[in-house]
């Protein structure tokens, strides 16, 4: 592949309906940034685009729950969000926002050519809908079975289990997360993009980086599991998707006959790159369209594996229809990151708030991003403990790194009074560190531009250690008693070390990269001098030096533990209360004493057993999830509660006429809910 003249780096949007936390920041942005500062340090032309993702169904939903607007949430959670990006480094050229009228005239734009061009088909269906909001739900706020595996959990798009393509209707047993009940079926005429018709050459490029007959990318490239996930729904059958939504907030359909319609989330979001770049190109002189629609440019998007599906099939697809975009020439989508063993969680806090570290660790934001870089989630979930931060910062980036820089600046200063001192003749250890300052550059580099950033940062790590491990072979500190000339060449040679990694690690630890460069009384070099023993020049000055890494006491450490074990406390075992209901709301269910007179499995699924029930009114089929728990020939004869007046629904082709009451523990164990005492069949419950 030749090389790209520009680069369009695009990290995910993140949604505007709360804070960031750890896992956002390790599966996106950090490794974003890497990538794009280590590109303009190397002189390459980079946009380098974000912004905050501020509509959907969710931000309505949360500001009719406050009893605020939806501009009242995006508005709070962008500054917040923006700050923590400013404060951690994080160097977008633009962090845009989907709410601004540009965004919307382009995304709008984008929909009538598509339109025009018949991209795009009408139709009606029907979508689940929550009448406590009078609102249509988006996907993601819907969980059930996954019909495919028959995961607990399935989101209405997709399955993380087994990474299936999902509607919200093929879910067993849905249920909003908003209200945790199920919702209802309501029709709607929608936009619908139909995404079986680019199954051919979406294979092709995905497989073998071939569009429009050129090889655009190299699929040997990219992730193992960003092709088979894209590859498993490919393979699947893809299904035309809904690109609008009944919504009062959002882009607004642009046609006649779209009253009361908004741009479907996942289909306005990513125009969202689009129209950011279009500012920013206008804001300092440039031409949008080189970052979009030239082939000497390269695009790559860094997303978390949940949005992998967007960036593969969906936008690629839209991109396809407009002609003359190009395509992703890498996804690097990163796996989760757990927090200490457990997954994280913002509905039980459990995580840690972007916001909140910065107040508890202020100048730490650069230890904070090498302890991501160095567990990042690159190719499988990986976890944060607070231990091994701390031991990160002491052990590694203290003990080596800083201690490393420390004793050259000092000893430099102690013995020159702070001016750099002439090589001298070398010897063989000399000459091996000079060696691998030639080195490291081109090892770094070759990770970085392989999305490998874990080892691009342990190979940067390898030159503190190489000067350290110097330091210490030398004994410069003892020479100087007996052999003052030879002293000058060492802390040189350390010196020059130094100057290469505050551009090695500019990258990675951009604040700690200029402090160093500030003692080193230079401006931070750029990439092509990485590599060079001959940066810091003979009898140049240098500035005092100052403790880059401090060590982080057991004290904090024990402190956000404890906070999060509060958290743990405070937050049962069990499921939250549902929402409040009226004595009224109660006495509609209509719960009776049933007995099960014959059981049989569901064909083609594990955790279905279909149930014939005598009510004492009637006798009727119930199809329940107790497989895993429960043979078919054990519940004969057994006495359940059921839900009589519950709307019959097909479940894997049959209709299920009620609902058996069982208890879950936090196991996920089944049992019935019957009468202790032996109760005539028919009974109500109450």
């Amino acid at each position: 592949m030749a090389k790209s003249k520009r680069h369009t780096i695009t990290a995910a949007l993140p949604y505007a309906n709360g804070p960031l936390h750890l896992g956002h920041l390790a599966g996106v942005y950090i490794s974003s940034d890497i990538y794009a500062r280590f590109m303009r340090s190397n002189g390459e032309d980079v946009a380098f685009i974000c912004a905050s993702d501020e509509h959907g169904a969710a931000i309505t939903l949360r500001a009719k729950k406050e009893g605020v607007s939806p501009k009242d949430i995006i508005d709070t959670y962008h500054k917040t969000n923006k700050d923590v990006f400013e404060k951690l480094g994080i160097s977008f050229d633009i962090y845009d926002r989907t709410s601004e009228k540009h965004h919307h005239e382009t995304a709008q734009e984008l929909f009538l050519q598509l339109e025009k061009k018949g991209a795009f088909v009408k139709k009606k269906s029907e979508q689940y809908y929550v009448e406590e909001f009078n609102q249509f739900l988006a996907d993601s706020y819907i969980t059930g079975q996954c019909p495919k595996c028959n995961a607990e959990g399935a989101y209405g798009d997709q399955c993380e289990k087994c990474g299936s393509a999902l509607s919200p209707t093929e879910l067993i047993n849905p249920i909003s997360t908003l209200t945790n009940k199920t919702p209802v079926l309501k029709k709607t005429s929608h936009w619908y993009l139909p995404l079986d018709r680019h199954e051919t050459w979406l294979k092709e490029w995905m497989e073998n980086g071939i569009y429009k007959g050129k090889q655009v990318h190299n699929p040997k490239d990219w992730k193992n599991q960003v092709v088979g996930q894209c590859m498993s729904w490919i393979n699947a059958g893809l299904q035309p998707r809904a690109i609008t939504r009944d919504l009062d907030w959002g882009v607004k359909v642009p046609l006649s006959d779209g009253d009361g319609k908004v741009l479907y989330v996942w289909f306005d979001a990513p125009i969202g790159y689009i129209s950011a770049t279009k500012k920013w190109a206008a804001e300092n002189n440039k031409n949008w369209e080189d970052y979009w629609k030239n082939n000497d440019t390269s695009l790559v998007h860094f997303l978390a594996k949940d949005n992998i599906v967007f960036h593969t099939i969906i936008f690629p697809a839209i991109l396809s229809e407009l002609d003359d975009y190009i395509l992703p020439t890498n996804v690097p989508a990163n796996e989760f990151l757990n927090l200490e063993g457990q997954k994280l969680s913002t509905s039980r806090n459990w995580a840690v708030w972007g916001k909140d570290f910065i107040t508890d660790f202020p100048g730490q934001e650069d230890v904070l991003r090498y302890v991501l870089c160095s567990i990042a989630p690159e190719n499988k979930d990986s976890d944060f403990s607070w231990k091994d931060f701390q031991a990160r910062n002491n052990n590694e980036l203290g003990a080596i790194f800083g201690n490393f820089v420390n004793r050259t600046l000092v000893l430099t200063q102690k013995y020159y009074a702070g001016t750099i001192p002439s090589r001298n003749e070398l010897e063989p250890i000399d000459k091996e560190v000079l060696n691998a300052i030639a080195e490291a550059p081109n090892k770094v580099e070759t990770a970085i531009r392989s999305f490998r950033f874990r080892d691009a940062q342990a190979e940067a790590m390898k030159l503190a250690r190489v000067g350290n491990k110097y330091l210490a072979d030398t004994e410069p500190w003892k020479e100087i008693k007996t052999n003052p000339e030879r002293v000058k060449t060492i802390l040189n040679i350390a010196l020059q070390i130094t100057a290469n990694l505050s551009i090695l690690f500019e990258p990675f630890m951009p604040h700690k990269a200029a402090d160093l460069a500030k003692m080193l009384n230079i401006a931070l070099p750029k990439w092509s001098n990485a590599g060079n023993h001959s940066i810091l020049t003979s009898n140049q000055s240098i500035n005092k030096p100052a403790i880059l890494f401090a060590k982080i006491e057991d004290e904090a450490i024990d402190t956000q533990i404890e906070k999060l074990k509060n958290t743990t406390q405070k937050t049962s075992k069990f499921p939250p209360m549902k929402d409040e209901i009226t004595f009224d709301d109660f006495t509609k269910l209509d719960i009776r004493v049933g007995t099960i007179t014959a059981a049989e499995k569901v064909k083609k699924a594990d955790k279905l057993l279909k149930l014939t029930v005598d009510t004492g009114i009637d006798t009727r089929t119930v199809v329940s999830g107790i497989a895993e728990h429960y043979q078919p020939e054990d519940v004969v004869g057994q006495k359940v509660s059921i839900l009589l007046n519950l709307a019959p629904r097909k479940i894997r082709g049959v209709e299920s006429q009620g609902m058996i009451l069982m208890a879950e523990n936090v196991e996920g164990n089944l049992a019935f809910v019957s009468p202790t005492k032996d109760i005539e069949t028919g009974n109500t419950i109450r």
